[in-house]
């Protein structure tokens, strides 16, 4: 007979030490970079007498929702979403239907100019936007669209930033399309043209279809990107009825005196509809962040 052997006990999975160290720098980073929304969800809690009284580094006698009501009713903040909405859906769609159309032409033909042409629309984003804003801004005011526009100019109007959108984010959705279109095969576009399809058919029944999950992640991309504008928004809208969300805020900006509690309550209430999204579409979202990546 066999003697009995020894079990020795299960000991749970062991950390090392390397992964440790990593997990509290990752930690230690995200607290990092959420701490100011943390702070100004903090600051937006208190009443601007309280924090004027005992400093921001105190603890709070109450905490109410008076700064999130307040700068909702005295902003006007629905006419300002309404506003972003008018710019960024056009914007976002017009982008991504020309940077399509020059990546279907890029990917799916070939000519001798077919990488130069690509890369003149990707050297747009090489461009610092800074350099041309005098040049753009007297564009726009010697532009004259009576009927279009209300004010009859480029400059002031929804459809300038919708252009200036489009401008400089065509570049970076044809670069990324192109690449992914590449990697469609040949054989579905050449079996079309046997039976006979027109470009246009080629173009927006067979290759569209196959670039939804690029298209989508691209369409979350621009929309973030688009509504958290604030650069072009100051330099061509100068009436207050005119701006979007972003550069309305400064309305909770008085003359004399600005409550800082306020404008980060009205900040907060900016930034939700950008984390709706984000959380909505954060498949596309991360997707987006490596999208055309991979070698055409």
């Amino acid at each position: 007979m066999n003697a009995p052997t020894a079990v020795l006990p299960r000991t749970g999975p062991r950390i090392r030490p390397a992964r440790l160290v990593l997990h509290l720098f990752l930690a230690g980073t995200a607290l990092a970079w959420l701490a100011p929304l943390l702070w100004a969800l903090y600051a937006a809690l208190r009443p601007y007498s309280e924090t004027s009284a005992k400093g921001y580094v105190s603890l709070p006698d109450k905490l109410s929702l008076d700064n999130f009501t307040n700068a909702f009713t005295q902003s006007g903040m629905t006419h300002y979403f309404m506003n972003t909405l008018v710019i960024a859906v056009p914007a976002v769609l017009l982008t991504l239907f020309l940077s399509s159309c020059v990546a279907f032409y890029v990917s799916r033909f070939d000519f001798r100019i077919n990488l130069s042409l690509l890369l003149v629309f990707t050297a747009g984003n090489l461009l610092p936007q800074q350099v041309i804003i005098t040049p753009l801004y007297r564009l726009y005011l010697l532009v004259n669209l009576p009927g279009i526009t209300a004010s009859g100019k480029l400059y002031d109007s929804a459809l300038g930033l919708v252009l200036i959108h489009v401008a400089f984010q065509s570049g970076f959705c044809a670069f990324v399309l192109s690449n992914y279109m590449r990697s469609l095969p040949h054989e579905l576009t050449e079996a079309a043209l046997v039976d006979g399809a027109s470009v246009w058919r080629l173009y927006w029944q067979i290759v569209l279809p196959l670039c939804r999950p690029a298209m989508a992640a691209l369409a979350t991309l621009l929309s973030i990107w688009i509504y958290n504008d604030f650069f072009w928004a100051v330099v061509l809208i100068s009436t207050g009825e005119n701006m979007p969300i972003t550069s309305a805020l400064k309305n909770l900006s008085g003359q004399y005196f600005t409550d800082p509690n306020l404008v980060a309550a009205g900040a907060l209430l900016t930034a939700i509809p950008t984390l709706i999204v984000y959380f909505a579409l954060q498949r596309q979202f991360v997707s987006g962040l490596t999208l055309g990546a991979n070698k055409g």
